[in-house]
Protein backbone atom coordinates (compact mmCIF):
# COMPACT_ATOMS: atom_id res chain seq x y z
CA UNK A 1 0.00 0.00 0.00
CA UNK A 2 0.87 3.57 -0.16
CA UNK A 3 0.79 6.18 2.63
CA UNK A 4 -0.09 9.45 2.43
CA UNK A 5 3.43 10.74 0.95
CA UNK A 6 3.01 7.91 -2.07
CA UNK A 7 5.48 6.36 -0.78
CA UNK A 8 5.08 1.91 -1.45
CA UNK A 9 5.20 0.39 2.15
CA UNK A 10 6.35 -2.88 1.21
CA UNK A 11 9.01 -3.85 4.03
CA UNK A 12 8.48 -5.00 7.55
CA UNK A 13 11.37 -5.12 10.29
CA UNK A 14 9.82 -7.34 13.52
CA UNK A 15 12.02 -7.32 16.20
CA UNK A 16 11.58 -10.55 17.86
CA UNK A 17 13.48 -10.21 21.37
CA UNK A 18 14.63 -7.04 23.27
CA UNK A 19 17.07 -9.26 24.57
CA UNK A 20 20.98 -9.66 23.32
CA UNK A 21 24.11 -11.81 23.89
CA UNK A 22 26.78 -8.29 23.04
CA UNK A 23 27.21 -5.03 25.24
CA UNK A 24 27.46 -2.53 22.06
CA UNK A 25 28.88 0.60 23.53
CA UNK A 26 26.62 2.58 21.22
CA UNK A 27 23.31 0.67 22.21
CA UNK A 28 23.64 -0.94 25.38
CA UNK A 29 25.39 -0.14 28.67
CA UNK A 30 28.09 -2.23 29.93
CA UNK A 31 25.34 -3.68 32.56
CA UNK A 32 22.66 -4.23 29.68
CA UNK A 33 19.50 -3.11 30.52
CA UNK A 34 16.09 -3.95 32.18
CA UNK A 35 14.78 -6.49 30.09
CA UNK A 36 10.95 -6.65 29.48
CA UNK A 37 8.88 -9.93 30.66
CA UNK A 38 7.99 -12.37 28.80
CA UNK A 39 4.27 -11.65 29.12
CA UNK A 40 5.08 -8.51 27.30
CA UNK A 41 6.56 -10.06 24.45
CA UNK A 42 5.03 -10.74 21.45
CA UNK A 43 3.99 -14.27 21.32
CA UNK A 44 5.27 -15.93 17.77
CA UNK A 45 1.56 -16.37 16.99
CA UNK A 46 0.70 -13.21 17.59
CA UNK A 47 3.48 -11.77 15.14
CA UNK A 48 2.15 -13.90 12.23
CA UNK A 49 -0.69 -12.62 12.82
CA UNK A 50 1.08 -9.04 12.44
CA UNK A 51 2.80 -10.29 9.30
CA UNK A 52 -0.30 -11.75 7.78
CA UNK A 53 -2.11 -8.59 7.83
CA UNK A 54 1.05 -6.83 6.75
CA UNK A 55 1.14 -9.16 3.72
CA UNK A 56 -2.31 -8.24 2.94
CA UNK A 57 -1.49 -4.65 2.75
CA UNK A 58 1.54 -5.42 0.41
CA UNK A 59 4.34 -5.96 2.73
CA UNK A 60 6.51 -8.57 0.66
CA UNK A 61 9.82 -8.67 2.57
CA UNK A 62 10.31 -9.14 6.13
CA UNK A 63 13.39 -8.77 8.14
CA UNK A 64 13.65 -10.38 11.54
CA UNK A 65 15.81 -8.33 13.94
CA UNK A 66 16.18 -8.09 18.09
CA UNK A 67 18.37 -7.42 20.58
CA UNK A 68 19.89 -10.42 19.11
CA UNK A 69 16.90 -12.29 17.24
CA UNK A 70 18.65 -15.92 17.49
CA UNK A 71 18.62 -16.02 21.12
CA UNK A 72 14.89 -16.15 20.99
CA UNK A 73 14.10 -20.00 21.18
CA UNK A 74 12.43 -21.17 18.42
CA UNK A 75 13.56 -18.47 15.47
CA UNK A 76 14.11 -21.39 12.74
CA UNK A 77 10.16 -21.98 12.95
CA UNK A 78 9.53 -18.53 13.47
CA UNK A 79 11.49 -18.22 10.02
CA UNK A 80 9.57 -21.20 8.30
CA UNK A 81 6.14 -19.73 9.13
CA UNK A 82 6.88 -16.10 8.23
CA UNK A 83 8.16 -17.64 4.66
CA UNK A 84 4.94 -19.51 4.26
CA UNK A 85 2.93 -16.61 4.30
CA UNK A 86 1.13 -15.94 1.08
CA UNK A 87 2.30 -13.24 -0.64
CA UNK A 88 5.61 -13.10 1.71
CA UNK A 89 8.86 -13.76 -0.76
CA UNK A 90 12.03 -12.90 1.34
CA UNK A 91 12.05 -13.15 5.04
CA UNK A 92 15.89 -12.56 6.15
CA UNK A 93 17.41 -11.74 9.86
CA UNK A 94 19.30 -9.20 10.81
CA UNK A 95 22.30 -10.61 13.41
CA UNK A 96 25.70 -10.33 15.23
CA UNK A 97 26.17 -14.17 14.03
CA UNK A 98 27.97 -15.15 17.73
CA UNK A 99 24.61 -18.16 17.41
CA UNK A 100 24.08 -18.17 14.18
CA UNK A 101 26.60 -20.81 12.81
CA UNK A 102 24.74 -23.57 15.18
CA UNK A 103 21.84 -22.97 13.48
CA UNK A 104 22.93 -21.72 9.82
CA UNK A 105 21.66 -24.63 8.20
CA UNK A 106 18.52 -25.51 9.75
CA UNK A 107 17.40 -21.70 9.07
CA UNK A 108 18.57 -21.72 5.37
CA UNK A 109 16.05 -25.23 5.60
CA UNK A 110 13.06 -23.07 6.94
CA UNK A 111 13.67 -20.62 3.81
CA UNK A 112 15.51 -17.78 5.28
CA UNK A 113 16.92 -16.10 2.26
CA UNK A 114 19.60 -12.69 3.51
CA UNK A 115 21.46 -12.30 7.01
CA UNK A 116 22.97 -9.03 7.51
CA UNK A 117 26.24 -9.46 9.92
CA UNK A 118 26.70 -6.59 12.11
CA UNK A 119 30.67 -6.05 12.29
CA UNK A 120 32.36 -2.94 12.34
CA UNK A 121 36.19 -3.79 12.33
CA UNK A 122 37.95 -6.66 11.39
CA UNK A 123 40.42 -6.21 14.74
CA UNK A 124 39.52 -8.80 17.19
CA UNK A 125 40.63 -6.00 19.70
CA UNK A 126 38.28 -3.46 18.67
CA UNK A 127 35.83 -5.68 18.32
CA UNK A 128 36.36 -6.61 21.83
CA UNK A 129 36.51 -2.90 22.95
CA UNK A 130 32.86 -2.05 21.15
CA UNK A 131 30.99 -4.85 21.55
CA UNK A 132 32.28 -5.90 25.26
CA UNK A 133 32.63 -9.61 24.27
CA UNK A 134 35.95 -11.47 23.23
CA UNK A 135 33.80 -12.86 19.90
CA UNK A 136 35.13 -11.95 17.12
CA UNK A 137 36.01 -15.41 15.28
CA UNK A 138 32.07 -16.19 15.74
CA UNK A 139 31.05 -13.29 13.63
CA UNK A 140 33.19 -13.48 11.07
CA UNK A 141 32.54 -17.09 10.46
CA UNK A 142 29.12 -16.54 10.47
CA UNK A 143 29.46 -14.99 7.10
CA UNK A 144 31.63 -17.17 5.71
CA UNK A 145 28.59 -19.86 6.82
CA UNK A 146 26.01 -17.65 5.20
CA UNK A 147 27.94 -17.68 1.94
CA UNK A 148 28.50 -21.53 2.42
CA UNK A 149 25.14 -21.92 2.26
CA UNK A 150 24.51 -19.67 -0.74
CA UNK A 151 22.10 -16.58 1.23
CA UNK A 152 22.33 -13.46 0.41
CA UNK A 153 24.97 -12.28 2.83
CA UNK A 154 25.10 -8.16 3.65
CA UNK A 155 27.83 -6.84 6.66
CA UNK A 156 26.57 -4.07 8.22
CA UNK A 157 29.44 -1.41 9.85
CA UNK A 158 28.29 1.40 11.61
CA UNK A 159 30.70 4.18 11.11
CA UNK A 160 32.27 6.97 14.00
CA UNK A 161 34.91 8.82 14.98
CA UNK A 162 36.07 7.25 17.66
CA UNK A 163 36.55 4.06 16.64
CA UNK A 164 38.44 5.41 13.68
CA UNK A 165 38.48 5.52 10.14
CA UNK A 166 40.72 2.53 9.46
CA UNK A 167 38.23 0.18 10.76
CA UNK A 168 35.21 0.81 7.89
CA UNK A 169 38.08 1.04 5.41
CA UNK A 170 39.25 -2.75 6.63
CA UNK A 171 35.84 -4.20 6.31
CA UNK A 172 34.79 -3.18 2.76
CA UNK A 173 38.17 -5.60 2.37
CA UNK A 174 35.37 -8.08 2.74
CA UNK A 175 33.52 -7.43 -0.52
CA UNK A 176 37.05 -6.98 -2.43
CA UNK A 177 37.53 -11.21 -1.80
CA UNK A 178 33.93 -12.04 -1.22
CA UNK A 179 30.19 -11.74 -2.84
CA UNK A 180 28.57 -9.87 -0.31
CA UNK A 181 27.58 -5.82 0.14
CA UNK A 182 29.14 -4.41 3.00
CA UNK A 183 27.21 -1.41 3.51
CA UNK A 184 28.21 1.51 6.15
CA UNK A 185 26.15 3.05 8.52
CA UNK A 186 25.70 6.37 9.46
CA UNK A 187 26.01 6.40 13.10
CA UNK A 188 22.29 7.00 14.53
CA UNK A 189 21.32 9.94 17.33
CA UNK A 190 19.33 7.21 19.33
CA UNK A 191 19.88 6.86 22.93
CA UNK A 192 23.53 5.97 23.38
CA UNK A 193 24.53 6.67 20.21
CA UNK A 194 24.11 10.39 20.46
CA UNK A 195 27.74 10.33 22.22
CA UNK A 196 29.17 9.62 19.07
CA UNK A 197 30.18 11.43 15.95
CA UNK A 198 29.29 9.87 13.06
CA UNK A 199 31.36 9.49 9.76
CA UNK A 200 29.56 10.53 6.70
CA UNK A 201 29.12 7.61 3.95
CA UNK A 202 30.86 10.42 1.24
CA UNK A 203 33.89 10.25 3.27
CA UNK A 204 34.26 6.78 3.49
CA UNK A 205 33.42 6.77 -0.28
CA UNK A 206 36.15 9.25 -0.92
CA UNK A 207 38.37 6.78 1.16
CA UNK A 208 37.51 3.90 -0.56
CA UNK A 209 38.18 5.37 -3.89
CA UNK A 210 41.71 6.23 -2.68
CA UNK A 211 42.64 3.09 -2.06
CA UNK A 212 40.98 1.18 -4.80
CA UNK A 213 39.75 3.56 -7.72
CA UNK A 214 36.72 4.95 -9.05
CA UNK A 215 33.70 3.95 -7.85
CA UNK A 216 30.99 2.97 -10.40
CA UNK A 217 27.31 3.30 -9.46
CA UNK A 218 25.09 0.31 -9.22
CA UNK A 219 21.29 0.83 -10.39
CA UNK A 220 18.72 -0.05 -7.71
CA UNK A 221 19.16 0.22 -4.03
CA UNK A 222 17.80 -3.51 -3.32
CA UNK A 223 14.66 -2.02 -2.31
CA UNK A 224 16.04 -1.00 1.03
CA UNK A 225 18.35 2.42 2.13
CA UNK A 226 21.41 1.45 0.91
CA UNK A 227 23.07 3.07 -2.36
CA UNK A 228 25.43 0.90 -3.71
CA UNK A 229 29.04 1.04 -5.81
CA UNK A 230 30.97 -1.35 -7.36
CA UNK A 231 34.97 -0.79 -6.73
CA UNK A 232 37.75 -2.14 -9.64
CA UNK A 233 38.64 -5.65 -8.51
CA UNK A 234 36.17 -5.92 -6.31
CA UNK A 235 33.59 -9.32 -6.03
CA UNK A 236 30.83 -7.95 -4.06
CA UNK A 237 29.34 -4.30 -3.70
CA UNK A 238 29.59 -1.12 -1.20
CA UNK A 239 26.98 0.35 0.04
CA UNK A 240 26.38 3.55 2.12
CA UNK A 241 22.69 4.49 4.52
CA UNK A 242 23.51 7.61 4.14
CA UNK A 243 20.33 8.69 7.15
CA UNK A 244 22.13 11.80 7.97
CA UNK A 245 24.29 13.37 5.72
CA UNK A 246 22.04 12.31 2.58
CA UNK A 247 18.02 11.89 3.64
CA UNK A 248 16.49 9.19 1.96
CA UNK A 249 13.01 9.63 3.65
CA UNK A 250 11.07 10.28 0.06
CA UNK A 251 11.79 6.57 -0.72
CA UNK A 252 11.74 4.82 2.91
CA UNK A 253 9.19 2.21 2.55
CA UNK A 254 9.74 0.03 5.68
CA UNK A 255 7.75 0.33 9.14
CA UNK A 256 9.11 -1.23 12.25
CA UNK A 257 7.09 -3.70 15.36
CA UNK A 258 8.78 -3.52 18.45
CA UNK A 259 8.89 -6.51 20.13
CA UNK A 260 6.22 -5.19 22.70
CA UNK A 261 3.84 -4.66 19.61
CA UNK A 262 3.96 -0.85 18.72
CA UNK A 263 3.69 -0.47 15.27
CA UNK A 264 6.96 2.09 14.48
CA UNK A 265 6.13 4.47 11.80
CA UNK A 266 9.80 6.25 11.74
CA UNK A 267 13.37 5.31 13.62
CA UNK A 268 13.25 9.16 15.17
CA UNK A 269 10.06 9.24 16.50
CA UNK A 270 7.55 7.47 18.93
CA UNK A 271 4.72 8.04 16.86
CA UNK A 272 2.78 4.76 15.73
CA UNK A 273 0.21 2.29 17.09
CA UNK A 274 -0.12 -0.62 19.86
CA UNK A 275 -0.97 -3.75 18.34
CA UNK A 276 -0.35 -5.41 21.29
CA UNK A 277 -3.41 -4.51 23.39
CA UNK A 278 -5.95 -5.03 20.20
CA UNK A 279 -4.54 -8.57 19.89
CA UNK A 280 -4.97 -9.37 22.81
CA UNK A 281 -8.75 -8.29 23.12
CA UNK A 282 -9.24 -10.35 20.49
CA UNK A 283 -9.50 -8.07 17.36
CA UNK A 284 -9.90 -9.68 13.89
CA UNK A 285 -7.85 -10.01 10.90
CA UNK A 286 -9.99 -8.19 9.29
CA UNK A 287 -10.01 -5.28 11.56
CA UNK A 288 -6.15 -5.54 12.54
CA UNK A 289 -5.53 -4.95 8.95
CA UNK A 290 -7.96 -2.16 8.41
CA UNK A 291 -5.80 -1.01 11.83
CA UNK A 292 -2.10 -1.05 10.52
CA UNK A 293 -3.97 0.58 7.51
CA UNK A 294 -4.62 3.52 8.88
CA UNK A 295 -1.70 3.78 10.68
CA UNK A 296 0.76 3.66 7.80
CA UNK A 297 -0.92 6.38 6.17
CA UNK A 298 0.40 8.74 8.72
CA UNK A 299 3.67 7.61 8.62
CA UNK A 300 5.38 10.79 9.09
CA UNK A 301 7.47 12.82 5.76
CA UNK A 302 10.55 12.28 7.57
CA UNK A 303 12.90 12.64 10.06
CA UNK A 304 14.26 15.55 11.64
CA UNK A 305 17.63 14.27 13.53
CA UNK A 306 19.60 17.57 14.76
CA UNK A 307 16.72 19.71 14.70
CA UNK A 308 16.00 21.59 17.86
CA UNK A 309 12.31 21.66 19.66
CA UNK A 310 11.27 18.46 17.53
CA UNK A 311 8.08 16.56 19.39
CA UNK A 312 7.63 12.99 19.97
CA UNK A 313 11.40 12.20 19.20
CA UNK A 314 12.13 8.15 20.42
CA UNK A 315 13.10 8.09 23.66
CA UNK A 316 14.07 4.41 23.59
CA UNK A 317 17.83 2.67 23.29
CA UNK A 318 18.19 1.38 19.98
CA UNK A 319 17.69 -2.37 21.51
CA UNK A 320 14.46 -1.52 22.84
CA UNK A 321 13.15 -0.38 19.23
CA UNK A 322 14.59 -3.20 16.74
CA UNK A 323 17.59 -1.83 14.64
Amino acid sequence: MRDNCGREIDYLRVSVTDRCNLRCVYCMPEEGVEPVSHREILSFEEILRVCRAAAKLGVRRIRLTGGEPLVRRGIVDLVRRVKEIDGIEQVSVTTNGLLFCDMAQDLAAAGLGGVNVSLDTLDPAVFCRITRRDSFGKALEAVRTALELGLLVKVNCVAAEEFGMQHPLSVAGLAKDHPVDVRFIEMMPIGLGNGFTPIPGGRIRTALERLYGPMTACAGNGGGPASYGMLPGFCGRVGFINALSDRFCDSCNRVRLTAEGFLKLCLHYDVGIDLRGPLRDGISDEALAALMREALLQKPVGHQFGARGTAHVEQHRMVQIGG
